[in-house]
């Protein structure tokens, strides 16, 4: 059976999610503050369907949501599932290596499809229909949380030029909606939009930017790609979509916009200019502070006649950010694979924002090449980001938590396997460093170097209850034999180490590998909680201790279990609560909306 294409365009998408069974209309009207963000987020949980909401409040404009939230969306939107794209361009890049007759025509798929690796420019284009002044807000921009700094546009794709014009960028960017005709622009580190305004900035020039609102499905997901720097988002999207990108002239920029979007602001990102961002509720699952952002000074709007508005929500996982971000691991994984020949797998876990736990699973050809692998990771573009590194041998799934602790319980030893990288890069949500963008990193290498070897002691036969040991703790949980998860009452600062320092001293505990203390809002019960409450709120420099630490050297050498304090500390963002009275809202109208399970 034929394949069918993606869609041309969002309205195309949105069909083809409705004839599936994928998508729900909302015809009542709903207020796009914080009550979309509270039927979203329930929707995603139970594992419903997306939304279209017909009526917003203050908008003319309705309103897409939760487009890319399941496999299914996800497999509509690329023609196939992504690990079956990823897969293929694996095996085209064994068959051409090297090139051969055979080789070529057994890869004849692909090459046909990489004829479309490039744009398309259109003179007549949809997204062009109305031209007017801007007025950001006639947007259903969201408010997605209580304490986010005002409305935010939540899924944009920023189109910005660098190297003369010669290499676009198609970002993915919050924008907090300041006025009428100004946003932020929270260009992070490692992120193309901002390399290209730090190069206009070095000149003492404007940067023009175009932002699209929806747009075909395979650019809206293109956008978050982790394309080599320099790499055209909107060309590599033909290679996936078996047909080039369109793509018309601006109508007052000299860059090239989404032919297909429904909404363009076009405008400028001006030199030196900054102004106060957020806090803003983002995808680790806190409020990120408030911190200086440049703007996005809008100079013109262009549109459809009849345009949807696209938006997305994160904040405390499970978001739909958890698809997206697995695609696109299940996509690129193969590319870096051929490259780095000794990995089998590679995994960024969603439960802690992604950029906080990223397992590696290889095959170790000599000793410690697992460190070299990891610290070669460090190295490559968004995974540069990444907070603990746990290697693991190549029998180990590295998409499995709990396979990550068996293996860190049987070969892992700290006194040999831990390394700390202190005085790093950081992601800029990431807000457990001493500093915006700054932290540190550490890996663990579980590959058995040195073969494997049980616990000191083994495991004993009933596993001690720490609860009588200190009175701030409040439940525990034993995992794998390798980890205690501890919950620690709310105190004083510092009380979550000191409760730390003290289980690491007992003689009980000498036999697990790992200890963390947690603070109390964490389901110790539930993994997707345990992993965010864990990884989210520690930075290995600060915040991890060992039983024993002495030098041999100018080499620390540290003993005994690995302990991290990951309560929450003072200067830690709220964590992402909804208000009650949304949520009784939302209780109170469910029947109104009349969205039915998967």
């Amino acid at each position: 059976m034929p394949r069918p294409d993606p869609a041309r365009d969002l309205h195309d998408f949105l069909g083809v999610l409705e004839r599936a069974g994928e998508l729900h209309r909302v015809r009542c009207e709903v207020d796009p503050e914080l009550e979309v963000t509270e039927i979203a987020t329930r929707c995603v949980r139970e594992r419903g369907p997306a939304l279209l909401f017909e009526r917003v409040k203050g908008s003319p404009y309705p309103l897409a949501i939760g487009v890319f939230a399941s496999d299914r969306r996800l497999e509509l939107a690329l023609g196939r599932p992504p690990a079956e794209i990823g897969a293929e361009i694996r095996a085209a890049i064994d068959r051409l290596s090297p090139p051969s007759l055979r080789g070529l025509w057994e890869s004849r798929a692909l090459l046909r499809r990489a004829v479309s690796l490039r744009v398309k420019r259109v003179r007549r284009a949809p997204c062009q229909e109305v031209v007017e002044e801007p007025d950001l807000g006639t947007l259903p921009a969201l408010k997605c949380w209580p304490g986010d700094g005002g409305r935010f546009i939540t899924y944009p794709l920023v189109i910005t030029t660098g190297g003369g014009g010669r290499r676009r960028n198609v970002g993915l960017y919050r924008m907090q909606v300041h006025s009428r005709e100004e946003t932020g622009m929270h260009w992070q580190i490692q992120k193309g939009g901002g390399f290209h305004h730090h190069e206009a900035e070095a000149r003492g020039e404007d940067l023009e930017v175009a932002v699209a609102i929806g747009a075909d499905p395979v650019l809206l997901m293109a956008a978050m790609w982790p394309l080599p720097e320099g790499v055209d988002e909107a060309a590599f999207s033909g290679l996936i979509r078996g047909r080039p990108a369109r793509m018309a002239r601006a109508a007052t920029l000299s860059i090239d916009v989404p032919a297909d979007a429904d909404i363009v602001l076009e405008g400028v990102v001006p030199a030196r200019v900054r102004r106060p961002e957020g806090p803003f509720g983002d995808h680790y699952g806190h409020y990120s502070h408030a911190a200086d952002f440049p703007v996005f000074r809008v100079r013109k709007v262009t549109r459809r006649r009849r345009p949807v508005y696209l938006a997305a929500v994160v904040g405390k996982p499970p978001q739909e950010d958890l698809w997206l971000g697995n695609s696109v691991q299940e996509m690129f994984t193969p590319f870096l694979r051929a490259t780095r020949p000794e990995v089998r797998d590679l995994w960024s876990f969603y439960e802690g924002g992604f950029h906080t736990l990223l397992a590696v699973s290889m095959e170790s050809r000599y000793r410690k090449e697992g460190v070299k692998t990891a610290l070669g990771l460090l190295g490559e573009g968004q995974l540069s980001l990444s907070k603990v590194v746990v290697v693991v041998d190549h029998e180990t799934p590295a998409r499995s938590f709990r396979a990550l602790l068996r293996a860190i319980r049987d070969r892992f030893v700290p006194s040999r396997d831990f390394l700390l990288l202190h005085g790093t890069s950081m992601d800029t949500l990431d807000f457990a460093g001493p500093a915006l963008n700054l932290g540190s990193k550490m890996v663990l290498d579980a590959t058995g170097d040195l073969g494997p070897g049980p616990p000191e002691g083994g495991v004993p036969p009933v596993l001690p209850d720490p609860r009588p040991w200190h009175p701030a703790i409040a439940g525990h949980r034993y995992l794998e034999s390798a980890l205690l998860a501890v919950k620690v009452r709310p105190g004083a600062g510092g009380l979550g180490r000191a409760v730390l320092e003290d289980l690491l001293r007992r003689d009980e505990l000498r036999w697990l590998k790992a200890i963390a203390c947690v603070s109390e809002d964490v389901d110790l019960e539930d993994d997707v909680s345990l992993i965010w409450g864990i990884f989210t709120r520690f930075d290995p420099a600060l915040d991890v201790a060992f039983r024993r630490v002495s030098l041999r050297g100018a080499c620390p050498v540290h003993e005994g279990p690995l302990g991290i304090d990951a309560t929450m500390k003072p200067g830690y963002p709220e964590p992402l609560v909804m208000d009650p009275e949304v949520v009784d809202r939302v209780n109170r109208r469910w029947g109104e909306y009349g969205i039915q399970g998967p």
